[in-house]
């Protein structure tokens, strides 16, 4: 589709308006949880700056009906606003039901449901979407698909990681993430690892699309004074910072293993979650609960400074998509240590950037981290090599893909 010099594409056979695109996925912030499932949000505004799509966003949230922070992530889905605007997009979460620890493969019926109706609501007051851009296979996509086939419009999937690399290895949700990728017209995934994956789970490779995360240099970059800012923020000792659900995949109790070989070393770790006082724990037993700190979650600017404070950035994953951490640490300068899994091999691919790990155990990162520990901050290296990262091919990519789908 040749484009006219000034003009808006073809879209469905109309001339200079926009493609109207609905995004569906349970991973989106809100002013409760500001933080949940930015990087959707940060792709989204991406595509928008683009001045050829109009969006609207449908992210739902389980139905509960308690505030009080006793509740924890449950009192934050009470408290989500039924519809708020942000950064210029209009985004509404209804509710669906969710049985904690039951009935776990209903749940995309659930969602969907609450999909359905939404839409259904959106398309009166006039909004008449083009196509359902969905994030996360299960169970979002998977209700995606049932949307799709209830109104009658082309879908389009993207698989983040966990949906994909441990959900739909499960029997009844690998069924259902086949049946999705069939409905769907295009499947996009944030690395070639993970596409492999979903490919060997059965989809089709001919809709299949690898659109790379991007970074906000904006947000993420080095500070104009290191020195500075790490005095302000109180670093003394060499430091370490990962970023990540405090969860086992995450491997953070591999890094507090590796810090009895790391002497004057301190680590950082930024997330929450339930393994949170397992590390304490454990950290105790090691003799360096003095150099652990787990400040909990961060908004992206207190991410951004201690990115650029700390000396390496680890990631000792046991399986990921394309991390943004990975990305974010980068484009702040900060080389990389992480495990040799999933797409982050496709994000570090030269020792200016870091050392991957292919033997996920305490002394293997101890022995990574050190070696990076030691050699001279190369900054502008780092820096120059994070600028490969840029959201422009991914903008492109999806342009290309909706547009195809819905001519």
């Amino acid at each position: 589709m040749r484009r006219r010099p000034g003009c808006v594409p073809e879209v469905g056979g109309m001339t200079g308006r926009k493609l109207k695109v609905l995004v569906f996925t349970t991973l989106f912030p809100s002013s409760a949880d500001p933080v949940h499932g930015i990087f959707v949000e940060n792709r989204l505004r991406q595509l928008v700056a683009s001045g050829e799509v109009e969006a609207r966003v449908v992210a739902p949230v389980p139905w509960f009906p308690f505030k009080s922070e006793r509740w924890g992530r449950y009192a934050t889905f009470a408290a989500t606003p039924r519809a708020e605007e942000r950064h210029g997009i209009r985004v509404t979460h209804p509710r669906y039901m969710v049985l904690p620890k039951v009935g776990w493969t209903h749940v995309p019926n659930w969602l969907g449901s609450a999909g359905i109706k939404e839409a259904r609501r959106l398309r009166a007051e006039g909004f008449d979407f083009d196509l359902i851009d969905a994030h996360y296979f299960y169970p979002d996509g998977v209700a995606a698909a049932r949307m799709a086939k209830a109104l009658g419009k082309p879908l389009v999937i993207t698989a983040r990681g966990t949906d994909l690399n441990v959900i739909a290895h499960y029997p009844r949700p690998k069924q259902q993430v086949l049946e999705a990728s069939r409905v769907a017209g295009g499947l996009i995934t944030v690395s070639g690892a993970l596409g492999a994956v979903l490919t060997d789970l059965g989809a089709d490779p001919s809709k299949l699309r690898v659109l790379s995360n991007g970074v906000d240099s904006t947000v993420f970059h080095p500070a104009q004074d290191r020195a500075a800012l790490r005095a302000e923020l109180g670093v003394e000792q060499r430091l370490i910072l990962s970023v990540g659900r405090l969860v086992r995949s995450k491997g953070h109790h591999l890094l507090i293993e590796a810090l009895p070989q790391l002497p004057g070393a301190h680590l950082r770790i930024y997330g929450d979650g339930p393994e949170r006082e397992a590390l304490l724990e454990l950290a105790t037993s090691l003799g360096v609960a003095d150099r652990v700190t787990l400040p909990g979650r961060a908004t992206h600017a207190e991410l951004a400074r201690w990115y650029a404070a700390c000396d390496v950035m680890a990631l000792p994953s046991e399986n990921e998509g394309c991390p943004n951490a990975v990305l974010e640490a980068l484009a702040c300068g900060t080389p990389i240590v992480a495990s040799e899994v999933g797409g982050i091999p496709e994000l570090v691919t030269d020792e200016v950037a870091g050392l991957l790990v292919n033997d996920r155990t305490g002394a293997r990162f101890a022995s990574a981290l050190q070696a990076v520990l030691e050699r001279p901050r190369d900054e502008a290296g780092v820096l120059a090599y994070a600028r490969r990262f840029s959201w422009d091919a991914t903008t492109n990519g999806q342009l290309e893909l909706f547009r195809s789908l819905v001519a």
